[in-house]
């Protein structure tokens, strides 16, 4: 396909990938993105008016597509808690262009949706799962589901055809003694499992650059027991650094935002449940897109519009973060159950 823009941001990085929330909401209250005592049940979410229709998600999108746009992803908040989700999936896979669609969720609602969603052309789907251990996933998860709630919703991914991967969230003092259970039993299942560094998305979930325990300590726990070796990436801005057991095909990888960072080859964009643009998963605002959307403006001019906003992107945050500057330091961000992960 014909790209009618040339989306290429300020550090000559390409527009690739972009991330759609559909929901602020979420059944789960995670301590490092929903904390409860924050989202408790008097927090006011988005009301349904305030969210993009689907019509406008799909719209939007084909203008993406233009850009340069190939990969989406659905997030939220816990994006099966939007109602009708796999008829904006089957609008979705539609679109001209776009060659892949994946969904991060955590895996509870599964069991009743993955058939659907499936057959009307979700690829791939991302599963957080942060323990094996019921106590302390209950703990993390905030409202005291079981671990077997999302490996329900594993099976039922993988039953259906879906390609599966487990993200799990380290934070030193909560979960750091799952990394090895976790990887065995991923390993024996043949499933993908990778290990996130916690990070400082958004205010609200008191991050500590005390409690991030660095990939390669990850790796190198996991190596000493199991050996590994590493592999290429599967593509540009992949953001996992993939490892593969060695002589088998079995494989793990690490996101190492804090301590490796991957600014550089970055190549998404995120959209928020309200049509806020955001350039980087640690911004502090979004450019609004549904304003200009809902009063009428032209494809022309929102293609204009979201062309100039890539062409003017130089985020690095994960590059600066650990400079000691009060402005940098003290800034608001969204919050990572506004625009996904």
């Amino acid at each position: 396909m014909n790209k009618s823009r040339n989306a290429i941001d300020a550090k000559k990085r390409p527009l690739r990938d972009l991330r759609i929330s559909v929901t602020d909401k979420c059944n789960f209250r995670c301590s490092y993105c929903m904390p409860s005592e924050i989202f408790g049940p008097d927090f006011q979410f988005l009301p349904q008016d305030r969210l993009l229709s689907f019509e406008e998600i799909v719209r939007l999108t084909k203008l993406f597509s233009k850009l340069g746009v190939e990969k989406l992803r659905i997030t939220g908040g816990e994006p099966l808690m939007r109602k009708d989700l796999h008829l904006l999936i089957q609008m979705l896979s539609e679109v001209d262009g776009i060659q892949d669609i994946a969904m991060t969720t955590n895996g509870s609602l599964l069991p009743k949706h993955a058939e659907k969603l499936k057959q009307v052309g979700l690829h791939r789907v991302s599963i957080s799962l942060d323990s094996l251990d019921d106590e302390r996933f209950g703990k993390i998860n905030g409202r005291d589901y079981s671990v077997q709630s999302v490996l329900d919703g594993i099976d039922a991914a993988l039953a259906v055809g879906l390609k599966v991967k487990i993200n799990m969230v380290v934070q030193k003092g909560s979960n750091e003694a799952d990394i090895l259970p976790m990887a065995r039993y991923f390993r024996d299942k043949g499933i993908i499992l990778r290990f996130i560094e916690f990070m400082d998305v958004g205010n609200t979930n008191g991050w500590k650059l005390e409690n991030v325990v660095p990939s390669k300590d990850i790796i190198q726990m996991i190596n000493e027991e199991m050996p590994l070796e590493p592999i290429d990436p599967n593509y540009y801005g992949e953001v996992a650094s993939r490892y593969r057991y060695i002589g088998e095909s079995n494989e793990v990888g690490v996101i190492s935002s804090v301590t490796q960072a991957f600014c550089s080859s970055c190549t998404r964009a995120r959209l928020s449940a309200e049509g806020h643009l955001y350039t980087c998963l640690f911004s502090s605002s979004g450019k609004d897109i549904q304003t200009p959307l809902r009063k009428g403006a032209s494809d022309e001019e929102l293609l204009n519009l979201l062309t100039g906003i890539w062409n003017k992107r130089d985020d690095n945050y994960s590059e600066i973060r650990l400079k000691e500057t009060p402005e940098l330091n003290n800034r608001k961000k969204v919050e990572m159950s506004h625009i996904g992960g």
